[in-house]
């Protein structure tokens, strides 16, 4: 499986006018789930408590235009026409905004970040960004004052970590809101007896097979996702249209922003109170900008314009002349999506909509995954198994701890609710909560990254905000209500986040400070009396410095004085950006002199990045190095005694060995002394097997290669290393605060990011290192 190759950041040809339809078409599965399941509830939330369906058909009506006019102005023209381009190189959702920030700003929260970063390509890409245009003059006091001021990024972060954790909590609520309002369509089929007893353990049992078939990937059921969500789509539009023309012709009067004014003049508090409910016809618009990495910008934007926008609006305005009609309602037939349905087809159209409630959460789940694999990266959450379970789809993950997290949480909110009136105010919250902080972080985004004038940003930010501000008081004024489950559930996600990214932080800048000198590496390899063993194979030591030598190497050296032939300081990070090209992949450098054998290497991998299995890593960290050999220009080492951190390394930009062609290839027979024949163009570098030896190592070099004798020893000497293995030394630390610590530093560290590192993946499960060849070296971190 070549995961490089699936990137979608890879190149390729401008996409056709049926590539682009086709994309449209597969995004109805994928995105709009969520988003074309709200009429199920919309309604049946808005007059639940606060307003009451009169005989004038004034609350009805402006409800309808507030509807009409919230679908307009927020998914419409906030995010398919403004949001959706501040891509980060074809990437969307919270994570790429604040990517954006920080490359702009160079505010990164990466404590490794390197200045040969900003060199990707990608970290330079920006196809919003003019090169002629340079920063206003409040753009460049705005990136010095945040970049001056730590506490400004810590609250930019906390600001898109509290985004990221609401996102987390919808997707524990949007399944049950979804899901529950499906099955609601029970209650015009049985009595209220008989309902209240079946309607939960239904629900609960679909949530429960829901969860239960994530490890089977989205792939294998996704070719029914977009059908499914097409045929809703016709299905609540016709519905719509025959109520519309059998009901109330006139009902698109209501569109007219009149009938807001009449609303709320009439209703006053209890009106503004019902917002949380109309609210909900735009959840899961947010997933219009985060799923934007697997489609394009402008199949989303023909997906929804043209099928789901005039389908949503048919749906509500059909909705709407129904119930102008109907006044007086059973008791038990509360103002729902299935009383304007037509008797006759309400069993299937029951069916439909339970498949589409069910598409619709799967969207949340699954990019719930994406979320937490994106803070992982970043060094926001603590290390989870990540699962890929497409070897043609990119990104399609599934984390196992997370996903039965959320169906325990999922199944708590149904049990204890029962009602999706306390489910759709807890929804309410979530859903605006994001949208408030995808607004302020676009507003940084205008000024840095668009270099826009700030009166477009605050033009922008005031508009939206307005709106957005308006519906978030609605809902927080229910707290009590049902608003209180996102709050707690976010404060939680976002304590575990800051915990461990404080915890990160600080144990990276104590290896920063006890990170050993060149110049003592270089006294304990010229000093003899030491008694320093150096054995056959390579010595893989697993540290988060890009410079210098980690104090995990001289702690195993110190108490156990031996260590390999060839020895590899390597970093595996994450940059902020979403991609990482397989031909910028390593970096590769010497530490000390030539003769010494010490390697740096540099992994750097994107926050969407897919890393790779463990035998095709080591084959790309091995092939990297002996680029590097080849291609080096020898010179003369001199240790300078000013710096003895080993920060002036130079490092070199080496390719993946699955993408450069072009460079040195790696082959590995099993312990069989009979070579290929090579062609005229290659020139081999071999080592003979020993009789223990059950592995033959080749290195093939391009014709073109031509390397010195001293570069040819060097291969050979790794050849022969890579024969007899390689082990990996991971560092197993420790953290505790140092004395004299504050009370809230002792407890963040030595109890919370404590427990979260002992119930965390350890380093060898980040790096799919296999078990066998991995040696933990125990350290205590004194922050």
């Amino acid at each position: 499986m070549d995961l490089e190759r699936l990137s979608p950041r890879n190149p390729v040809k401008k996409e056709s006018w049926w590539t682009v339809l086709t994309l449209a078409y597969q995004s109805l599965g994928v995105v709009y789930g969520d988003l074309a399941t709200s009429p199920l509830y919309v309604y049946k939330s808005t007059f639940a408590e606060d307003i009451t369906h009169s005989e004038t058909n004034e609350e009805i009506f402006g409800v309808l235009s507030l509807i009409f006019w919230t679908l307009t102005l927020i998914p419409l023209v906030k995010y398919v026409f403004i949001v959706l381009r501040a891509d980060d190189n074809g990437e969307g959702g919270t994570f790429a905004l604040y990517s954006l920030l920080c490359r702009h700003a160079r505010i990164s929260s990466l404590p490794n970040f390197q200045l040969a970063d900003e060199d990707l390509s990608e970290y330079k890409n920006n196809s919003r960004e003019d090169p002629r245009r340079s920063l206003k003059a409040t753009g460049w006091s705005l990136k010095n004052t945040l970049e001056k001021h730590k506490f400004l990024q810590n609250m930019l972060l906390v600001l898109a970590l509290i985004g990221t954790c609401m996102v987390i909590g919808d997707g524990v609520l949007t399944p049950a809101i979804s899901v529950f309002s499906a099955v609601s369509g029970l209650e015009l089929s049985m009595s209220k007896q008989q309902h209240q007893y079946v309607e939960v353990p239904v629900v609960c049992a679909i949530l429960i097979i829901l969860f239960s078939l994530q490890h089977y990937g989205t792939h294998r059921l996704g070719f029914v996702f977009a059908p499914i969500v097409l045929t809703w789509l016709l299905c609540i539009s016709t519905i719509g249209v025959y109520n519309i023309f059998h009901w109330n012709p006139h009902v698109y009067k209501a569109l007219s922003p009149y009938y807001i004014y009449k609303f709320l003049k009439k209703t006053r508090k209890r009106g503004w109170m019902s917002l949380g409910g109309i609210l909900l016809c735009i959840t899961g618009s947010e997933a219009m900008f985060a799923d934007l990495g697997h489609f394009t910008q402008l199949s989303i934007q023909i997906a929804f314009t043209f099928a789901v926008y005039p389908s949503l609006i048919l749906a509500y305005m059909g909705q709407a002349a129904y119930l102008s009609k109907h006044h007086v309602l059973e008791s038990d037939y509360r103002i729902g999506f299935y009383v304007s349905v037509p008797e006759k087809i309400r069993w299937p159209v029951l069916a439909i909509a339970i498949l589409a409630a069910v598409v619709g959460s799967q969207a949340i789940i699954t990019g719930t995954f994406s979320i937490i694999k994106q803070c992982t990266s970043l060094g926001c959450f603590p290390k989870v198994k990540i699962v890929h379970t497409s070897s043609r789809m990119h990104g399609q993950i599934y984390i196992p701890e997370i996903n039965w997290t959320l169906m325990l949480l999922c199944l708590a909110v149904t049990i204890g609710f029962r009602d999706t009136k306390h489910i759709s105010n807890a929804s309410g919250l979530a859903v605006i909560t994001v949208m408030l902080v995808t607004t302020c972080l676009m507003s940084l985004v205008i000024i840095l990254c668009w270099r826009k004038s700030s009166l477009y940003a605050l033009a922008f930010i005031f508009f939206f905000g307005t709106i957005e501000a308006l519906y978030f008081s609605a809902s927080l004024i229910k707290f009590l209500e049902g608003a209180w489950v996102p709050v707690a559930l976010s404060f939680i996600f976002l304590l575990i986040m800051y915990v461990w990214h404080y915890g990160t932080l600080k144990r990276y800048e104590f290896d920063v400070q006890n990170k050993v000198s060149i110049n003592w590496l270089l006294t304990l390899f010229g000093s003899s009396n030491l008694g320093i063993v150096r054995v056959r194979g390579i010595g893989v030591i697993n540290t988060e410095l890009v410079a210098g030598i980690p104090a995990i190497f001289s702690h195993f050296i110190t108490n156990l004085p031996a260590f390999h032939q060839v020895v590899v300081f390597l970093c595996v990070k994450s940059v902020p950006v979403p991609h990482v090209k397989p031909e910028e992949r390593f970096l590769v450098g010497r530490v000390g002199p030539k003769e010494y054998r010490l390697y740096r290497c540099i992994a750097r991998y994107g926050y969407r990045d897919v890393h790779k299995d463990d035998v095709e890593f080591e084959n790309d960290l091995i092939c990297s190095i002996a680029e590097f050999i080849r291609s080096d220009k020898p010179l003369n080492y001199s240790p300078d005694p000013e710096n003895e951190s080993g920060t002036n390394e130079r490092l070199t930009v080496v390719a993946a060995s699955s993408s450069n062609l072009e460079g040195v290839q790696f082959f590995e027979d099993e312990g069989s002394d009979k070579q290929e024949p090579s062609s005229s163009s290659e020139v081999t570098v071999v080592v003979a097997p020993s009789p223990r030896i059950k592995k033959r190592v080749r290195f093939v070099l391009p014709e073109s290669a031509r390397i010195e004798r001293s570069a040819e020893e060097e291969l050979t000497e790794l050849t022969e290393a890579r024969e007899a293995g390689m082990a990996f030394i991971m560092g197993h630390s420790y953290v505790r605060a140092k004395s004299g610590s504050s009370v809230m530093k002792k407890i963040a560290i030595n109890f919370g990011y404590d427990f979260l590192r002992r119930n965390s993946r350890g380093p060898c499960y980040g790096l799919s290192t296999p078990h066998a060849s991995t040696l933990e070296v125990g350290m205590v971190y004194i922050v």
